[in-house]
């Protein structure tokens, strides 16, 4: 170890048995942390080249077990995306693309900080159970054609070990390191076809757009080593995606949209990433085709009734997707409003999480129990007009002394001026 930190300490490139052996090796725990943490920031300071981003990437998934969905009919089909404020797309998405013919067998991380988690979304919806073995998972997609479920077995225990020292030693933010932790897991997982939602913007992870670019060539490359057919859609994430930040919230409005309705811009984004994956999986020639067989699965009611299959065959009451009322419901609520007349010229996306966290509907630390009712329903976005005393967003939680707290950050998010903002772009790049 002693050698490979200095070799990389000096701008070299790390050989694909030294890269090997410094994976098995904390995977096993055979290496003290102070010399992972310093060959981690010799990486983060000196950076990675392609190719050992690539074999870091295969080391970590191979730390522990890989999907086999062989025996899966059908193209396997898996989207991730780097995480957001109301991002639920996945619960739109997948049973978008489930009824146009692809198996969707996926694997979802819960929440922590500002971004919510698909699985506790999910859990949300009454009866949902989200914890299989990696068999009962199988029989489970081979069955409805979808499953999102909790991340289970062993997937890429490298990365657990790696992220957790990157997160207390100042070296999270290497693109080489982003990329093979996210890629090492999406591998495991075992589909044939991804698509990559990179954000960007003050509640992304890569606030800068040059550097989710780069996340995404890096990501892309890597999928592509790996033998898999893969694309990313760069993604606005300076407000929130949608009106509804919480997990029941969330999925009333996935629903919303999966019954025709639904925010615009959340709509708009399942279309574009939806087309991606159509075209790279081969079931549709052009962005055309594949949006035409999405808003027809829409208007038919197909796409509907395979999110019901989804929630049925993972223990769920699929009656919510014809009565939202089932979902939990917050006893409290508080409406925040305007101070003054204007537009609102720019919805801090961070602040509207945090805010959201302070009503019970996200986690500060793993162990966190979440508020599945708490959470904001926003009422107006970027570029819209505003009257004073006019409703900005309502605050929903089952603490009443949460309201306050989430009042004054959700407040601060907003920002209110005197002439109308340019309108700010959704899609950013599509990087194949």
């Amino acid at each position: 170890m002693y050698d490979i930190i200095d070799k990389k300490k000096n701008k070299k490139a790390l050989s694909e048995t030294e890269i090997r052996y410094f994976v098995e090796k904390v995977t096993s725990g055979e290496i003290p942390d102070y010399q992972t943490s310093a060959l981690l920031m010799a990486i983060c300071l000196n950076g990675m080249n392609d190719e050992e981003t690539a074999i870091l990437t295969d080391a970590m998934m191979r730390s522990g077990d890989v999907l086999d969905l062989s025996e899966i009919p059908g193209i396997k089909a898996d989207k991730h995306s780097t995480g957001g404020v109301g991002d639920k797309t996945s619960l739109v998405l997948e049973p978008i693309l489930a009824a146009c013919g692809l198996v969707i067998a996926k694997m979802s991380g819960r929440g922590l900080g500002h971004t919510g988690g698909t699985i506790d979304k999910l859990e949300s919806i009454p009866g949902f159970k989200t914890e299989y073995s990696m068999e009962e998972f199988i029989e489970i997609a081979k069955k409805t054609g979808i499953i999102i479920a909790a991340q289970s077995g062993d997937i890429a225990p490298a990365d657990k070990k790696l992220y957790a020292l990157r997160d207390v030693t100042a070296t999270v933010d290497n693109i080489s390191l982003i990329a093979s932790s996210i890629m090492s897991k999406k591998l495991a997982c075992g589909a044939d076809c991804i698509v990559l939602d990179v954000k960007t913007g003050s509640g992304a992870f890569m606030e800068d757009l040059e550097q989710a670019v780069a996340l995404a060539e890096k990501m892309v490359a890597i999928g592509k080593a790996a033998g898999k057919s893969i694309c990313a859609v760069i993604s606005d994430m300076n407000q929130p995606l949608g009106y509804a930040v919480g997990n029941a919230l969330e999925v009333k409005e996935a629903i919303d949209t999966l019954n025709g309705g639904g925010p615009a811009d959340l709509l708009e984004l399942c279309l574009c990433l939806g087309e991606n994956e159509l075209i790279h999986s081969g079931i549709c020639k052009n962005a055309a085709e594949a949006r035409q067989m999405m808003i027809n699965a829409i208007k038919s009611g197909r796409a509907k009734e395979k999110f019901k299959d989804m929630v049925r065959g993972e223990g769920g009451n699929e009656d919510v997707a014809d009565n939202t009322d089932l979902l939990p419901k917050a006893p409290f609520s508080l409406s925040v409003k305007a101070d003054k007349d204007g537009y609102v010229s720019a919805l801090d996306c961070k602040s509207v999480g945090g805010a959201s966290m302070l009503t019970g509907a996200g986690r500060r630390t793993k162990e966190d129990i979440i508020d599945f009712s708490a959470g904001i329903l926003l009422k107006k976005k970027v570029t819209d007009r505003v009257e004073k005393g006019e409703e900005l967003a309502v605050i929903y939680s089952s603490d009443r002394d949460n309201l306050k707290a989430a009042e004054q950050r959700l407040k601060a998010a907003y920002e209110i001026s005197d002439t109308p903002p340019a309108p700010g772009k959704l899609i950013y790049a599509v990087i194949n």
